[in-house]
């Protein structure tokens, strides 16, 4: 039973964090711009992943694509890779982790199949919220160099319009959802070992032997096997009557009395 709860608890938390990486990739707001020594504007200006927008006092909002690829900075781009790869990659495990579920049935499928499926679900899972983690940090390292630098430049009057964004919403909401990922991730993999079949964890092999007996008897170059005929008749009555010797000491047939 705590093996289905740890199941199902990691599945929901993981959809849960799958979810969060899809909203914060969407969302515009990955960095907005900074209002502290400007807090009354007519515009309010922010960035997503895939556009810019502008926000008038007036209410109205108009955001524009960015129409190229390669004018992006490169860890810009990097940012977008690792959040579409750990989306893609959450999306195959929540597939994978549905057929994986103890509580349901498909066909035949062993729990052995099932505790395999579970297994690599939660793999998928970690990685997705790495990815997604990785992604986040990364932008927010380059906001946090751009800021500082945007502030140095200022003081030392090398610019005087000054535009500096700092964090938005949707990076929050990238950091949650890479958390929940992962934690739902190793879930999965501790529900793992509850589904192996006790059977399978320890394989005993017990080994028959095959062949028929072969009896060896001492002697020069003779071997017998036990399909021999059976032996001749053992002569003399010294075999079932020992004779005493001279010196009144029974002796008893030895292996070279047989015939």
């Amino acid at each position: 039973m705590s093996t289905t709860i740890c199941q199902v608890m990691g599945f929901i938390v993981s959809s849960l964090g799958v979810a969060g990486c899809i909203v914060s990739t969407a969302m515009d707001m990955w960095s907005t711009q900074d209002l502290y020594d400007n807090p009354v504007t007519a515009v309010f200006q922010y960035q997503g992943l895939w556009r810019s927008c502008v926000r008038q006092s007036s209410g109205f909002t108009e955001c524009r694509p960015y129409f190229t690829i390669l004018g992006l900075p490169a860890m810009f781009q990097a940012v977008r890779a690792l959040m579409v790869v750990g989306i893609v990659l959450g999306i195959l495990g929540l597939l994978v982790c549905i057929f994986a579920l103890k509580c349901i049935r498909i066909g035949n499928m062993e729990d052995s199949a099932k505790a395999n499926m579970t297994l690599t679900s939660g793999i998928m899972f970690i990685v997705a919220g790495l990815c997604a983690i990785t992604g986040v940090s990364v932008f927010a390292n380059m906001l946090v160099t751009n800021f500082w630098m945007s502030t140095a430049n200022m003081y030392q009057g090398l610019q005087n319009v000054q535009n500096r964004y700092t964090f938005g919403s949707a990076l929050f909401v990238g950091w949650v959802a890479g958390g929940l990922a992962l934690v739902g991730g190793i879930m999965m993999c501790l529900a793992c070992r509850g589904l192996i079949p006790e059977e399978s964890r320890y394989k005993a092999v017990s080994y028959n032997a095959s062949g028929r007996n072969i009896s060896y008897r001492t002697g020069p170059y003779k071997v017998g096997s036990g399909y021999e005929p059976e032996m001749k008749t053992r002569k003399g009555a010294g075999y079932e009557e020992a004779a005493r010797s001279e010196d009144g000491r029974r002796s008893y047939p030895s292996k070279y009395d047989y015939v």
